[in-house]
């Protein structure tokens, strides 16, 4: 199992603090309504092709409960209008906007911006 200091190797940018937009792969190589997973350094980022919305998200990939990388696997839908993500194993969900836990007292995730560009599927990072 993960340590609880690997939550602090995610820190969610805002869209204004980017420094580079690291191009994770082809809009089709993503489940249309899934997700999919990939690495950038160290990290496991969770892409989601929300298709049904025609939105985009990125989120970590460790899901805090049980610290399992897992969140690219997880069920997408939304509540009260807002796009979540919920854990395969324990059904936990988290805001895909806010990285908040929806439904317990749970850590909150991280948060990426997504922008799709020329058929490529690009994440925000601020380093």
């Amino acid at each position: 199992m993960e340590s609880m200091n690997e939550l602090t190797t995610y820190t969610s940018p805002n869209s204004t603090d980017v420094a580079h937009w690291y191009r994770a792969a082809r809009t089709t190589d993503f489940p249309e309504n899934g997700g999919a997973c990939v690495k950038y350094g160290d990290q496991q980022i969770a892409v989601f092709n929300f298709s049904r919305r025609a939105e985009w998200y990125a989120c970590q990939n460790l899901c805090p409960h049980k610290m399992q990388m897992v969140l690219s696997r997880g069920m997408i839908g939304t509540a009260s209008g807002e796009a979540k993500v919920a854990c395969p194993f324990h059904k936990k969900t988290f805001s895909l906007h806010t990285g908040q836990c929806l439904n317990a007292e749970e850590a909150s995730i991280t948060v990426y911006p997504v922008k799709v560009v020329d058929g490529f599927v690009y994440i925000g990072f601020t380093a």
